[in-house]
């Protein structure tokens, strides 16, 4: 069964080449562009993993982390990928349950690999 993976991003050329990249490595992928969408699509796909943006419409990315933290799914890994970058900003994600913190712009290729690391149990 392949890994479930929910990237949540308002920005449509980065979610078109997530999707792309997530899809040929084999994972299921669903979209949400909003925070709001985000929790309620994590309720019905029940992913493995999600990529998260901070800044989203209705609700930011750190409020969207802490709620999902809230369900109680400690093998839900979430990845944040912001263009906030500052050091306070990455500890505020990480304090909210981020499993990994990715600064915009970044490689494509490092994170499909961070992905998978995440998924089999790695850090």
């Amino acid at each position: 069964m392949a890994s479930k993976v929910l990237i949540v991003d308002d920005e449509p050329n980065i979610v078109t080449s997530l999707e792309f990249l997530m899809r040929r490595r084999g994972y299921e992928t669903r979209v949400a562009a909003d925070g709001d969408l985000a929790l309620e699509e994590a309720e019905r796909f029940q992913p493995d993993i999600v990529l998260l943006d901070v800044m989203l419409p209705r609700r930011d990315g750190f409020e969207v982390c802490q709620q999902l933290r809230a369900t109680g799914r400690s093998d839900l890994k979430i990845v944040m990928l912001t263009a906030k970058g500052r050091e306070t900003e990455i500890a505020k994600g990480m304090a909210v349950g981020a499993d990994a913190y990715v600064t915009k712009p970044f490689s494509t290729r490092e994170l499909v690999d961070q992905v998978a690391r995440l998924l089999e149990g790695g850090s």
